[in-house]
């Protein structure tokens, strides 16, 4: 490549990425799914468009898992452990038992309603059936529904994406299919070896972070991100599943009070999105619209089974015995999304060489765009109609924390969000332990020194000095009072 090549492509890639930048404004505002919007750049790029010609569905594969990697890790991050705690049990029967359930609904539907035989129908529905983590966590997040759905669709998401990829593979293998209890076995020793890898890699990797001074901020988002794909690397080179070790990884190190937190997330968010754009861009190149005619009726088919039959009934068997209400069980049938992930994990028979491959990636395709469509929007409306929500909800307190070695002492950056229970508290409301002050507050644009009686208002950015003993201790008093309001723990630091 020529430096004028060069050139030429990174002036393609900076339009690409503007374009799609204004697209989630656009989608923002209108409502449209933004993966849409990425999805019609790549086929407008592509042959029956500007006529770039791209065909590599093996490299669209191997792309497309290191852009989930990155969006696994992103969602990770930001989801709190407290959120989903309380719904592991139910999430992880969902993102296993429910998988199976619309596997084979799904597969059944294609089979007997659009005439596919049943190896090519129990690998389509295979494929269609892992909820796509992009998509679920940049809607709910627009979506202000109580904290334990969110936390299950969430937890789902990120869990769901392993067992599948397993069944797919299989499925997509010539020759005859194990039997039914080895797929399990198989599965189970997959997911277990993937979590313990993740796991491990997460909190060995946390209290490495945390104990090593680097010397610049910009050096944590980078390891904390390298730690996350060790972990998919590992538990991939040891036959288990990557995704779930890398999803697992980035929990743990989420809610593990690493420095400069926000800042690790705001790299993996920006590196999200890239991932998101770029993959969405390759696959809507590896589309061809005018091959697509024959597969737009067995796409509506499949995916009407799939949305009005094969989700509801494994969220209805698999949420009952859990108690959860029907109302709540109606959304979360609702909010199974599709996005990337089935598209990605239909090139999967395309590199294997099956020979319903191109039928299969035509129909997934279709099916994504058409029902993505339909459902995106619609979910604030449904949750709605069934009187789901809490209102205008508050973001998390925003704490970030920057260690001072020599000082034997922490700086902790706060932002007080909308919401934020600090706001109309004193300073000496705080009650922040002894070795903890207030020292700088940040307002309109202007700094100022506050005094034991200066009121905080939403938005204030405060500066929170702290010594080493007494760091943890101000986080957990700080995000106390953003809950409580200044009763927050009566007796603590009395």
């Amino acid at each position: 490549m020529t430096v004028d090549h060069l050139n030429q492509f990174l002036l393609e890639v900076s339009v690409i990425l503007l374009v799609a930048v204004v697209a989630v404004r656009v989608s923002t505002r209108s409502g449209l799914p933004s993966l849409l919007i990425y999805l019609g750049i790549g086929v407008a790029l592509g042959q029956n468009g500007v006529g770039i010609s791209f065909n590599n569905a093996e490299l669209t594969q191997v792309l497309g898992y290191a852009a989930l990697v990155v969006i696994l890790a992103e969602g990770g991050l930001k989801t709190r452990w407290q959120e989903i705690k309380p719904v592991m049990p139910a999430a992880t029967v969902l993102a296993t038992v429910g998988v199976a359930i619309s596997v084979f609904v799904t597969a059944a539907g294609a089979h007997w309603l659009v005439g596919l035989d049943w190896r090519t129908s129990l690998l389509l529905g295979a494929i269609v059936s892992s909820t796509d983590a992009a998509a679920v966590f940049s809607v709910l997040r627009m979506v202000p529904l109580p904290k334990r759905l969110t936390g299950l669709l969430e937890a789902e998401s990120g869990f769901n994406d392993a067992p599948v990829v397993i069944l797919v593979v299989a499925f997509a293998t010539a020759g005859e299919l194990d039997p039914w209890y080895v797929l399990v076995g198989t599965i189970l020793v997959e997911l277990i070896v993937g979590a313990a890898v993740g796991y491990t890699v997460g909190r060995l990797g946390a209290y490495g972070v945390r104990r090593v001074a680097l010397p610049s901020s910009g050096l944590y988002p980078i390891a904390v991100l390298a730690l996350i794909v060790l972990a998919y690397a590992g538990g991939a080179l040891l036959h288990s599943s990557g995704f779930l070790a890398a999803y697992i990884a980035s929990v743990v190190l989420g809610n593990a009070k690493l420095p400069h937190g926000p800042a690790v997330r705001g790299f993996a968010d920006g590196l999200a999105w890239i991932g998101q754009i770029g993959m969405f861009v390759v696959l809507g190149l590896l589309c061809t619209p005018a091959t697509m005619r024959s597969a737009v009726v067995p796409a509506l088919v499949v995916g009407a089974v799939l949305v009005f039959v094969a989700r509801p009934a494994s969220v209805l068997l698999t949420m009952t015995p859990f108690r959860i209400p029907w109302r709540e069980q109606a959304l979360l049938s609702w909010a199974g999304l599709r996005g990337a992930v089935p598209i990605v994990l239909a090139t999967i028979p395309l590199v294997a060489g099956v020979a319903a491959a191109q039928q299969v990636f035509n129909v997934v395709f279709i099916l994504v765009v058409v029902f993505t469509l339909l459902q995106g929007p619609t979910l604030p409306l449904v949750a709605r109609r069934l009187r789901i929500g809490e209102g205008d909800l508050g973001q998390d307190l925003d704490i970030e924390s920057a260690p001072l070695e020599k000082l034997h002492g922490h700086l902790l950056s706060v932002a007080l969000a909308r919401g934020s229970r600090i706001s109309g508290v004193e300073v000496s409301e705080l009650r922040l332990p002894k070795g903890a002050a207030v020292t700088l507050v940040v307002r309109d644009g202007s700094s100022f020194v506050p005094d034991k009686a200066t009121v905080l208002r939403e938005g204030d950015e405060l500066l929170v000095v702290t010594t080493d003993e007494v760091g943890e201790a101000a986080e957990r008093r700080l995000r106390a009072v953003d809950k409580g309001g200044k009763l927050a723990g009566w007796l603590y630091g009395r």
